[in-house]
């Protein structure tokens, strides 16, 4: 178990490796030293007029000198920290012993505790500044325990020769100077755990801020990874809609081969079939080239369901409801069963859009309802299929995703040139709603 010395030099920093950053002078630091300097002139004045230095008898631009010299040691207090400290603890003896009550005006001794303070807080060698705040506490201390043992005598002499009565429980003067040892306990104390709170709290935020940074590195890293992945997963299922367009191509050109002769209507039809699954085939095949450009790392084998498509819908949306959860499903549809003539890519991202909004609401909303509704219009020049998931639930504290899902929702819809709206509704509520454009090249 660490000593009580231990933990104190350890709650100064003594054995950390961290050095606080030294900046150049500032304005800020001009500011302040011009600031200090024009209070003190003025508070000076002030107080000489009021007749508070009828006992001082150093020359006015001493007494001047003395307080624009102290001020001016703010300048370097963040640059050269145990500098300026040492320089204003000399600055305070020796202004103490030669014009006393120049040295007690608040301005000064402003300076002198920001002084020791920047010294603890900006000191980037520990141990120097241990070594540099005792020596000057120390000698400060010293100092005052001098004039109290000065004092004492004095006040022994007094009363023996004069008698002077004795108002209170102490002595008048060892009481003056007793009061003035508790005064300058409460003022070194005060600036060297202010500095020290400094020193801490810059530390601690460098460390939030390298956190943030290791973070925000990191997050990029796996979102990028994460893209990767989404677009080798929608590569991986595109390939397998483009082999069965191939596959397809390769049996209608067969019939037609067979039936060339003795039934040219039905070859016709079979070669126009083959035509519009070339069409396809070549379409998804760009997109699936597109969609590899970036691809330079091997994603692991995930499960696929290349097959899934709208009609596949009612069973997610019963395998989801339950256990507090209502899911409705409506297919509107402009004409029959257009639903069932999407195109593969478009109705395999349709149901993984419906499949990743459901599991959005499990883990992440307080809804108890979800409305999930699926339009197709074939009408052209603006056929489309729309997929929209809509709760009426609220974000649950303490599940916050990491938007990857989300990601391969944008991802998918952006394979098929789709327009994508997530967000929370005004009205309350959580939609998710892609639209893809369907027509030629689709």
């Amino acid at each position: 178990m660490p000593s009580p010395s231990q933990r104190v030099l350890e709650w100064f920093g003594v054995d950390d490796t961290w050095e606080r950053p030294r900046p150049v002078i500032g304005r800020q630091d001009v500011v302040l030293a011009v600031s200090v300097e024009a209070i003190g002139l003025l508070a000076l004045e002030l107080v000489r007029s009021a007749g508070g230095f009828e006992h001082t008898e150093v020359p006015l631009w001493t007494q001047w000198l003395a307080v624009s010299s102290g001020a001016a040691l703010l300048l370097g207090r963040r640059r050269w920290p145990l500098t300026v400290a040492v320089l204003a603890a000399l600055h305070m003896f020796v202004a103490g012993v030669t014009m006393p009550q120049v040295m007690g005006q608040m301005s000064l001794q402003i300076v002198y505790f920001v002084a020791l303070l920047s010294g603890v807080a900006w000191a980037r060698d520990r141990r120097a500044m241990v070594v540099v705040v005792g020596t000057i506490v120390l000698f400060m201390f010293a100092w005052i325990g001098w004039q109290f043992a000065v004092g004492s005598a004095a006040q022994e002499w007094i009363d023996e020769d004069q008698g002077t009565d004795q108002v209170g429980l102490f002595p008048p003067i060892p009481a003056a100077v007793g009061i003035t040892l508790v005064v300058n306990a409460i003022y070194f104390g005060g600036a060297i755990i202010g500095g020290g709170v400094s020193w801490r709290a810059a530390r601690q935020r460098d460390r939030l801020q390298a956190q943030a940074t290791t973070i925000a590195a990191q997050a990029g890293r796996l979102r990028a990874q994460a893209v990767v992945d989404e677009r080798l997963r929608i590569a991986r299922e595109l390939h397998d809609v483009v082999a069965h367009g191939v596959s397809a191509m390769g049996i209608q050109a067969g019939a037609a081969r067979r039936v060339l002769d003795r039934d040219p209507d039905a070859a016709r039809t079979a070669l126009s079939n083959v035509e519009d699954a070339s069409r396809d085939a070549v379409t998804q095949m760009r997109r699936l080239l597109g969609t590899l450009r970036e691809g330079e790392t091997h994603a692991p084998q995930q499960g696929r369901t290349t097959d899934a498509g709208v009609c596949d819908l009612p069973g997610l949306v019963a395998e989801v409801s339950g256990q507090g959860l209502t899911v409705s499903l409506d297919v509107v549809e402009s004409q029959a069963d257009a639903a069932e003539r999407l195109p593969r890519g478009i109705g395999l991202a349709v149901y993984r859009t419906v499949q990743e909004a459901l599991t959005n609401v499990r883990r992440h909303s307080t809804a108890d309802t979800v409305s999930v509704v699926v339009r197709v219009d074939e009408s052209h020049p603006t056929a489309y299929a729309e997929v929209e998931v809509v709760d009426n639930g609220r974000p649950r504290h303490g599940t916050s995703g990491s938007g990857l899902g989300q990601l391969g929702i944008r991802e998918r819809a952006a394979t098929h040139d789709g327009q994508v709206d997530i967000g929370p509704r005004v009205t309350g509520g959580y939609r998710v709603r892609v639209r893809y454009p369907l027509g030629a090249g689709t």
